[in-house]
């Protein structure tokens, strides 16, 4: 009989937001950290149009960077550190060294940093398509709105009809996110996972 198929369960939450935006997905044990990645962006509602990294403290005592590397993506931010290449490292090949706490950012700019928990690693559900997102709280932040302060201050902006820079800023949320903006909104059924293996294609010039 074949071994049965494992999916490890994530919460990743949204460092110095207040109160906390989150997600809990469910992945297969055969992803990359490139698959994770695109599974964070589909479940947090980022549009994966910046660059990103996985930085985990090994249980080794090392430092391993996960993300592009600089001789795909010609940027300053990995001038100074090897990034290896997500999509060639299986997850479940760090299984044994990665903590349970680890961190990923996106938009080096903006500076969002994830707080993932690896909270277990469980058997497949039968009928289920994975990855799934099975739980989460508040809608994302817009791109490119300044990162988790000026996030918070845009949210009291929007809050208060009488602030000079209410209609303005409104209007460019709305620009931004296609329609109306709730903060405090999120349906883990509204959820769509991409193909990481078309969007590495469009990455790497192949599509």
């Amino acid at each position: 009989m074949p071994p049965k198929k494992q999916v490890y369960q994530f919460k990743v939450t949204l460092k110095e937001t207040h109160p906390p935006v989150w997600r809990r997905i469910q992945v297969p044990s055969t992803y990359t950290f490139w698959d994770l990645h695109l599974a964070i962006q589909d479940a947090m509602g980022w549009h994966d149009s910046h660059l990103h990294e996985f930085r985990i403290q090994a249980k080794t005592g090392d430092t391993l960077v996960f993300g592009i590397p600089s001789d795909i993506e010609d940027d300053p931010y990995f001038s100074d550190e090897r990034t290896l290449a997500g999509w060639k490292h299986r997850i479940s090949k760090y299984e044994s060294v990665i903590p349970s706490t680890f961190v990923y950012a996106y938009d080096f700019g903006d500076d969002w940093r994830h707080k993932i928990d690896f909270e277990e690693i469980k058997p497949a559900e039968a009928g289920i398509i994975y990855p799934r997102c099975i739980k989460g709280k508040r809608a994302c932040p817009p791109e490119d709105c300044g990162g988790a302060l000026r996030y918070l201050n845009l949210l009291a902006i929007l809050a208060d009809p009488e602030h000079e820079e209410h209609d303005s800023m409104r209007e460019w949320v709305e620009a931004q996110t296609g329609g109306p903006f709730y903060p405090e909104h999120f349906d883990p059924a509204e959820v769509v996972f991409s193909d990481p293996k078309e969007r590495l294609g469009i990455i790497l010039g192949e599509n």
